[in-house]
């Protein structure tokens, strides 16, 4: 099992803390059998590994915090350090205990390409 961190500006881990989405209770953890997801209360996801279609860090985010629709959906704690999973099939997960699917996730981690190199 290896735990990777969520990447948090100054900002983010202000703004973010006290919604208990602070670094404490948010990462993204890889298992032989799943990539579990972590923000706060607000998302849980576990994704199977077989389910991940394809792995890239790159680009940015517009926003911090959880955002989503029509399965895909952003969980950032950064602008940066943004890695993006697509999955096929679709995995379940959880946005403030509501049930929903996901096929495409983006993630901020302190160390996308450690992460990137896991998964490949």
């Amino acid at each position: 099992m290896t735990r990777f961190e969520l990447r948090y500006g100054r900002l983010a881990r202000l703004l973010l803390t006290p919604f208990l989405m602070g670094p404490r209770r948010s990462w993204v953890e890889v298992t032989p059998d799943s990539v579990q997801v972590r923000m706060g209360l607000a998302f849980r996801a576990t994704l199977p590994r077989g389910a991940i279609a394809s792995v890239r860090a790159g680009g940015h985010a517009a926003a911090v915090g959880v955002h989503g629709r029509r399965g895909r959906w952003l969980v950032c704690s950064s602008r940066h350090g943004v890695v993006t999973l697509d999955l096929d099939p679709s995995a379940r997960a959880r946005f403030n205990g509501i049930p929903i699917r996901v096929r495409e996730l983006r993630v901020s981690l302190a160390d996308p390409d450690a992460f990137v190199g896991v998964l490949a």
